[in-house]
């Protein structure tokens, strides 16, 4: 039953694209809730629903479209943020909206019927095509280089962004290098858990991941099994129970986390 269940390309695609999506949730998702960019990463996540609409509109692969929103705007963002005296989370929010608004002016626009956005919104694993999985591949690999090449240097930049201007360590490109990063795991995301749920798949795992360490490279390992985990059981029981996968896959994180973090706790409670 099982064997003849992973016949069918699409579960197959699902299992795929689930295992690189907790890679790099374990990988972007450490780094972003340690440099605290959480709302960053929500801003670009929903701008980048204006490129999807656009993509849409010119009749191109609505991914790709995603992809340049949300890269152009994580990069827009940053580059007011210091030339001008405005508080980031404004522009977050500016972005966040302009980006939303577009992707619905531009799907309005589109001739002929209007398409249904629900896996972009809300995610949905099943629908994940070979194409997408090759492109999530692709992307996953080029975050994977520039975090493990230069890890030691991530580091640096985390934890004590002065001391590593002061070693002559360029943090400006660190930065811009970072906001594509998250919007290149954004994208790989979307069709996993959906643009509205993308940041619980990025900040739970590491978040369980610190309940047990405070090593980088321990809690980016954990996090990307944890993800892994969470990713493949929700999507099983979303098959078993027809239910929508995103959705699932977060709300099994979410439980997880509250459980871990209460199991912790008494377990402190006995030690001490």
């Amino acid at each position: 039953m099982i064997r003849e269940f992973f016949n069918y390309t699409f579960i197959q695609n699902a299992f795929i694209s689930a295992f690189l999506a907790s890679i790099v949730c374990g990988i972007i998702g450490t780094i972003i809730v340690e440099k605290h960019l959480v709302s960053m990463s929500g801003g670009i996540a929903h701008a980048s629903f204006g490129g999807i609409g656009l993509g849409y509109l010119l009749g191109i692969e609505p991914i790709i479209g995603g992809l340049i929103f949300s890269v152009l705007s994580s990069l827009s963002i940053s580059n007011i943020k210091r030339k001008t005296n405005t508080n980031a989370d404004t522009l977050i929010g500016i972005f966040w909206s302009v980006g939303m608004a577009l992707g619905i002016l531009f799907i309005s626009l589109t001739p002929g019927y209007t398409p249904d956005m629900t896996s972009y919104l809300f995610g949905d694993i099943l629908t994940v095509s070979t194409l997408h999985i090759k492109f999530m591949l692709v992307l996953s690999i080029i975050i994977v280089f520039f975090i493990v090449g230069i890890f030691h240097y991530w580091k640096l930049y985390m934890f004590d962004e002065e001391f590593a201007k002061v070693l002559g360590i360029n943090v400006l490109t660190l930065e811009r290098l970072l906001f594509i990063l998250i919007s290149l795991s954004i994208v790989i995301l979307i069709k996993v858990v959906g643009i509205i749920l993308i940041i619980a798949l990025l900040t739970i795992p590491p978040a369980i991941a610190k309940l047990f360490t405070y090593d980088l490279k321990k809690i980016m390992i954990i996090s990307s099994l944890v993800g892994v985990l969470f990713s493949v059981s929700g999507l099983i029981i979303s098959c078993q129970f027809d239910i929508p996968s995103g959705a699932t896959i977060i709300l099994l994180s979410a439980l997880g986390y509250f459980a871990v973090t209460i199991a912790n706790k008494l377990l402190k409670k006995q030690i001490f």
